[in-house]
């Protein structure tokens, strides 16, 4: 019986793992579930400007929601993240306007898709801008447009989006606190 009960007490010394072998497997174990998270999944982003202004303000932080496209094509209306055309070092935000085919056109402060008027809700009231186009989305490329018109650098500057530029889909507000919701 001494013996069993020896073997019992040596099986179990070496099953047992330090305090800091265990703290640096958990470390570990998080910093790549972080970057996997970060990679693929969801990853926040900081809103710089009021291009975006009223759906986004200046000093938002949002999460980016990665997968959303792995699963589906981007869809008119969605606020999305991206690298800037001209400077793949840097991200944009815009709202998806146009559409691989699609015929848009901005005419007396009004937005037409395929000479159909798309009613844009999420624009100050009153809101005046300048006429653009008609012009149409190649394939492969999407229109973006900031939904503050008069203060956005957008598609209308830079050309069309190339889909392979694009990040994710903004789901949410998370900061300020007063402000958390879904950007619509």
């Amino acid at each position: 019986m001494a013996d069993f009960e020896q073997a019992e007490k040596i099986e179990v010394k070496k099953n047992k793992k330090s305090p800091i072998r265990e703290i640096i497997e958990s470390v570990v174990i998080a910093v790549i579930l972080a970057v996997i998270i970060r990679t693929f999944i969801v990853e926040p982003f900081y809103i710089p400007s009021g291009s975006m202004e009223p759906t986004l303000m200046i000093n938002d932080r949002i999460i980016v929601s990665k997968v959303s496209y792995y699963f589906g094509e981007p869809e008119r209306g969605d606020i999305v993240v991206f690298k800037y055309p001209k400077d793949p070092s840097k991200n944009f935000v815009k709202r998806l306007i146009g559409k691989p085919g699609d015929v848009v056109e901005l005419r007396s402060s009004k937005l037409y898709v395929n000479g159909q008027e798309v009613p844009e809700n999420y624009l100050l009231p009153g809101i005046r801008y300048a006429d653009y186009g008609p012009v149409k989305i190649p394939d492969g490329h999407y229109l973006m447009l900031g939904d503050n018109r008069n203060n956005s650098e957008d598609s209308r500057y830079w050309g069309f989006l190339p889909e392979d530029l694009i990040i994710g889909k903004a789901v949410l507000i998370y900061w300020p606190i007063d402000r958390i919701g879904v950007p619509n």
